[in-house]
């Protein structure tokens, strides 16, 4: 017997040193792989009188750099399969020994149970830290954001539809459906059986009971997914007698739920400065002021108003506009900033930004022909945070009435044509236009780039501005948040690249895929129906 557990230890000993030394020869070839080769026989682009500008050197930096960064990923992914095989084989001659140790003394091996938990949870605790949930990852362009989904308790808002799903809908397969109930059913869990390093004060229903939160307390919540992390997820919760706000953060490492936040938001405070930059559209103005004056004005009431007016024909309209809201409601706070030259987008919300002087507040950028509802209003606080968060919602952008209720007598009411469906309308995930970012994100990044004239341009640039830094980009479709359709007109001044754009727009904001075929195809249509009416006529006839 004393033989045999010799023998055992000593192949144990053996085993686990050639593990170590496979280890450090993969730590070898690491280090070989990441070392920049210098290799004297190649020469450098442009040395023989070739023409080559910034961006080929650029483009050829950034694709050694994507190589070695791919290599170097595999080689950590070797490196830390071999260490978890290195400790799943510490543990099991672990396990061996006390199960050896047990038969002889009388003693269980209930410390390797213990232990195999805690690196579980210390595993999945590092996915978190790897995702982007608490910090801002620095991305190349505007496609490497991964976008939000949004949803309440009886829908989901997404934008990849492809040929089955729609940009609102229900959960119809079981387990999407199983795992939104999860999800909230969790969040209350966290809310009702708080931590004691939770971040909230314990509250008490106005007859002095503990207040419980029930899933008709759930406002809305997003949720997205990083393949190769875990699903994170941002729930909101409300008493509907209580302003705050409860928000809690999930996240599903490809395993049990984790708590990652627990946290009191109050916005009842929470003002914002709608900043509309506008040139002539008076009529527009007078709409979008109606749409102001139900939604801001008589349910919010935590809002400021600055228009960036261009020019002069139109702007007594204007406020003349403003001052007949302000006769009926009493409402007196906007401001009206008149600028001179031509219509700039860009400029005009730099203007506007900059013409509040009450430190910092939270900014919603706008355009007229943007409705809003009071629900967008305070998703706009809830996904904003100063030094932390900006919120770039999509917009739903309705197609042309005409064309859509093309079969009826004439369009309804706005309010009326308000619906996510697919021949209504299309998640608008291509614009970047409207977006709620505090003041002093705004300026420490710098604002618009004043370089950009025309249409479009200036809202890619200031989005790809907050991608490369550090700030957390929050970007989901919000079902309250429309686009509504209007005349577009591409200017021969643009760029190229501008006027590609614009067509682009154009193009998709006029109807639908079936609709527009249908429009295409309309001689052909017309031509099948008169031929089936003279067959129908001629067989009568017989």
């Amino acid at each position: 017997m004393p033989r045999r557990g010799l023998i055992l230890q000593t192949r144990t000993h053996w085993l686990l040193l050639g593990l170590a030394l496979l280890c450090s020869l993969v730590l070898f070839m690491y280090l070989l792989e990441c070392a920049p080769q210098t290799d004297g026989n190649v020469s450098l682009p442009g040395v023989l009188g070739e023409n080559y500008g910034k961006e080929y050197y650029q483009a050829l930096l950034q694709e050694q750099e994507e190589h070695y960064q791919t290599r170097a990923t595999s080689l950590k992914r070797q490196i830390a399969q071999l260490k978890q095989e290195l400790q799943e084989m510490s543990e099991r001659m672990r396990s061996m020994q006390e199960r050896k140790n047990g038969g002889v003394n009388g003693i269980g091996f209930q410390g390797n149970k213990e232990q195999a938990p805690t690196d579980l949870l210390e595993f999945l605790h590092s996915q978190i830290d790897k995702a982007e949930v608490s910090i801002g990852a620095k991305l190349p362009s505007e496609y490497g954001v991964i976008p939000f989904e949004s949803f309440t308790l009886m829908k989901v808002f997404q934008l990849e539809m492809g040929l089955t799903r729609h940009p609102e809908e229900k959960p119809v397969r079981k387990d999407k459906r199983d795992e939104l109930v999860e999800v909230i059913e969790a969040g209350l869990e966290v809310i009702n059986n708080p931590d004691e390093d939770d971040t909230q004060e314990d509250e008490d229903s106005p007859l002095g009971e503990k207040l419980i939160f029930n899933e008709n307390d759930f406002i809305e919540g997003y949720c997205r997914t990083e393949r190769d992390k875990g699903t994170q997820y941002e729930l909101f919760f409300k008493k509907t007698d209580l302003m705050e706000y409860r928000h809690v953060t999930l996240f599903r490492p490809f395993g049990p739920l984790l708590k990652v936040k627990n946290e009191m938001i109050d916005i009842t405070s929470s003002i914002i400065n709608i900043i509309v930059p506008l040139a002539e559209r008076t009529e527009a103005f007078a709409q979008f002021m109606q749409n102001f004056r139900n939604v801001c004005i008589h349910q919010d009431r935590r809002i400021h108003l600055t228009v960036v007016y261009f020019g002069k024909e139109g702007l007594s309209k204007v406020k003349s506009i403003l001052e007949s809201v302000t006769s009926e409601s009493g409402f007196h706070n906007y401001t009206v900033v008149p600028l001179s030259g031509e219509f700039n987008r860009g400029r005009g919300l730099n203007v506007g930004a900059r013409a509040w002087d009450k430190g910092e507040v939270l900014m919603f950028f706008c355009d007229v022909d943007v409705y809003f509802s009071a629900e967008f209003l305070n998703s706009c606080r809830l996904n904003a945070e100063p030094g932390k968060k900006v919120f770039y919602p999509v917009v739903f952008s309705l197609y042309n009435p005409a064309i859509v209720y093309a079969n009826q007598d004439g369009p309804p009411p706005v309010e009326q044509q308000l619906v996510h469906k697919k021949d209504s309308g299309f998640w608008r995930d291509f614009g970047f236009g409207m977006t709620c970012q505090y003041r002093s994100d705004f300026l420490t990044i710098g604002g618009f780039d004043m370089e950009v004239k025309g249409w479009g341009g200036e809202d890619v640039h200031l989005y790809r501005k907050y991608l490369h830094g550090d700030l957390i980009v929050i970007r989901a479709p919000v079902p309250g948040l429309f686009h509504l359709w209007h005349e577009k007109h591409c200017a021969d001044e643009l760029t190229p690249e501008q006027y590609r754009m614009c067509i682009q727009s154009k193009a998709m904001n006029e109807a639908s895929h079936s609709h527009l075929g249908m429009l295409v195809f309309r001689e052909e249509i017309e031509t099948h129906l008169h031929k089936q009416a003279y067959r129908t006529n001629r067989e009568a006839v017989r």
